[in-house]
């Protein structure tokens, strides 16, 4: 792998079994995301966008192929291993949120710094430093059920970036946003991630943001079918 390349992947493939048959997800995936780059994944709902992160992030394994995150293997660690790795070096954000509705936006955000070692009234007071940037400093107390669908996205994103991951991994994150808040957010975004050492993915419907991206691969049917510089290219 490339020593300026943050994420490599060659020939990945991924099937899922519904109940007899078998679905392709991913049919053979050649990807390489640099260093202190933002790259954009496109294309048709289904086409295997979120299970590309998803295996990227260590979150799935890959059936066969090679992907390595900073040099690192994940198919081939410890189970141990990968989740300290992941702790440390990823941040995801998914389309879902995935808030914990017992705890508060702060104790939400908190969560990997807290997996990280840090003291939890440490943790919540960085985790409303954070809130405070994507525009939620006055709801830190606040309970997911009290918040908008935008201001739960807004949560995940502080969640995802308050460790200071390597890699941050998004799925839509700005489909429940207004288009300003939209662009606050993607530059957040682009402002945490863009450092020498790190790098951002995005998967994203949202032609709003497609002008943030270095590069944006367009992917259909499991298989990338180009990767561009420009939308203008797609």
């Amino acid at each position: 792998m490339d020593k300026d390349c943050a994420v490599y992947c060659e020939n990945v493939k991924k099937a899922y079994d519904t109940g007899g048959d078998k679905v392709i997800a991913l049919g053979g995936i050649d990807l390489q995301i640099k260093l202190g780059e933002l790259m954009m994944l496109v294309g048709p709902s289904g086409c295997g966008k979120t299970t590309l992160i998803s295996v990227v992030a260590g979150i799935l394994d890959q059936d066969s192929g090679v992907c390595e995150v900073f040099g690192q293997n994940l198919l081939k660690m410890h189970a141990r291993d990968k989740l300290k790795f992941r702790a440390k070096n990823i941040g995801f954000v998914f389309q879902a949120f995935n808030l914990l509705p017992s705890l508060t936006a702060a104790e939400n955000v908190s969560i990997p710094l807290i997996l990280n070692g840090v003291k939890r009234k440490e943790a919540e007071r960085r985790g409303a430093v954070m809130l405070e940037k994507v525009g939620l400093g006055t709801r830190t107390r606040s309970f997911p059920n009290q918040l908008s669908g935008g201001q739960q996205q807004r949560v995940a994103i502080a969640r995802a970036l308050v460790h200071n991951p390597k890699l941050i991994v998004c799925d839509e994150p700005t489909s429940a946003l207004d288009h300003e808040t939209g662009h606050q957010v993607m530059d957040l975004l682009k402002e945490v991630a863009m450092g020498h050492d790190r790098a951002l993915v995005i998967v994203t419907h949202d032609s709003r943001i497609f002008g943030f991206a270095d590069r944006i691969a367009r992917m259909d049917d499991g298989h990338i079918e180009k990767v561009v510089n420009s939308v203008t290219e797609l």
